[in-house]
């Protein structure tokens, strides 16, 4: 039943009927939380063996190194061990902090702003004669927090669309041959927030080896979800700092990562890696900032989880608990939008969202009415820069922390919202 193939009247009766099943919906007073990322309680109960782990008395390293005290700013070397093991680098390569990778891209890119990058002639900040603001690439949609950071450091931001394999290379590539303002682009390779997608090795050797303008250009490699899949086993995505090795281009990448998702979520181990010189930069930069992180807590996550092997049979505990969320949402879309012509969504393998494309100029209006409805949304517009989706179209939906019970609940409210929207905007045309 395509909505736009219905004449004015059919449209009337459909958007009456919307609404009173909207209405209906109403009433029932809901109080749902769909807006953020969150694992469930259930999830975080995982780690509870975590906090069991390191007493007083055993809170030393295998040298016999007393991790409550100062120093090791880089991470101490059993973290460092499986950690570079997780991001497929070696532990040179790699700087184990603390709680949050967000926290570590925030100081890389204002370290740059102030500092400068290796390769680079200058800070960011005195990059061109006439004060115009250095360029970040964007892809869209993509993940807010990306994007209020370079809004926080006064980057012109750049959107480039996201396709099934990746972003579209061929405007990656474009931007960046000639344009010596275009610093970096964000990237999150695997699972991409919010569409799910997984970059293609095509698309992760051409990042590598393509031309730019800028000796200090820099991917952030956000490999966020790296082995949070919903029950099919992790995807696998091609080591970018690898393939820039190849490339000739071994300082092109930085990567980051943590268990925020894994273990507790405000309280896990963050990462980046990247060649060695990259790694040499950032520890010099940090060294002004920090005596050092949290080495209790990276003891605590090496004895939990012990290797890699430990790490996947903890995720597939995850897995086994939003895996049902997910399928949930799914089977919901398609039975009451599937085939209406109203809305498409992407059906992710892993991650912690999906991304849903409602008609032109709907999403806000969707948003609006689900949340008067008792379904909290993510705004319309913030998997774009400046919260600003210029189709008005895109919505990302958080599905790990509600129960089943209540997604179904919410879903329900979302898809007659979706509905309600499209037959009122239909009816303008």
């Amino acid at each position: 039943m395509d909505l736009a193939s219905k004449t004015t009247a059919e449209l009337d009766a459909l958007a009456a009927e919307y609404q009173q099943e909207y209405e209906r919906l109403r009433g029932r007073n809901l109080a749902i939380d769909m807006t953020r990322g969150k694992p469930a309680p259930e999830q975080l109960d995982l780690s509870e063996g975590l906090l069991e782990t390191v007493s007083l008395d055993d809170c030393f390293g295998e040298d016999g190194t007393d991790y409550r005290n100062y120093g090791i700013i880089d991470g101490i070397p059993e973290a460092k061990r499986l950690f570079a093991e997780y991001m497929e680098v070696t532990p040179e390569e790699i700087i184990v902090g603390g709680s949050a990778s967000l926290t570590m891209m925030y100081d890389t890119l204002s370290g740059a702003v102030l500092f400068g990058m290796p390769g680079g002639e200058a800070p960011w900040k005195d990059f061109g004669k006439d004060g115009a603001p250095v360029k970040f690439l964007c892809p869209v949609p993509g993940y807010d927090r990306h994007f209020t950071i370079c809004e926080r450091l006064g980057m012109e931001m750049i959107n480039i669309d996201m396709i099934e394999d990746g972003p579209d290379m061929d405007a990656v590539e474009a931007a960046v041959k000639d344009d010596a303002s275009v610093k970096g682009m964000w990237c999150v390779p695997k699972y991409s927030n919010p569409s799910g997608a997984t970059y293609s090795d095509a698309v992760v050797d051409r990042l590598a080896s393509m031309p730019v303008a800028a000796g200090d250009f820099r991917v952030i490699w956000d490999n966020a979800y790296a082995a949070h899949h919903l029950g099919g086993g992790p995807a696998t995505v091609k080591n970018l700092l690898h393939a820039c090795k190849d490339a000739g281009n071994p300082d092109r990448v930085l990567m980051f990562g943590s268990t925020s998702k894994i273990s507790l979520a405000g309280a896990g181990v963050a990462m980046m890696a990247g060649s060695l010189t990259n790694i040499d930069d950032a520890k010099g930069k940090m060294f002004v900032s920090t005596i050092g992180p949290d080495k209790i807590n990276q003891l605590r996550h090496v004895r939990f989880f012990g290797d890699l092997d430990g790490i996947a049979a903890h995720m597939d505990k995850h897995a086994a608990i939003i895996g049902p969320k997910f399928a949930a949402v799914d089977e919901i879309l398609e039975r009451r939008l599937g085939g209406k012509g109203i809305a498409t969504w992407t059906k992710p393998e892993g991650g912690y969202f999906i991304s849903v494309d409602v008609l032109d100029g709907c999403a806000a209006e969707v948003v609006r009415l689900a949340g008067a409805a008792g379904v909290k949304l993510t705004s319309a517009g913030a998997t774009f820069p400046f919260g600003n989706d210029p189709d008005d179209s895109n919505i990302r939906l958080a599905p790990t922390m509600p129960s089943v019970d209540e997604i179904h609940g919410a879903m329900e409210v979302f898809c007659t919202c979706v509905e309600l929207a499209a037959a009122d905007k239909l009816k303008q045309k």
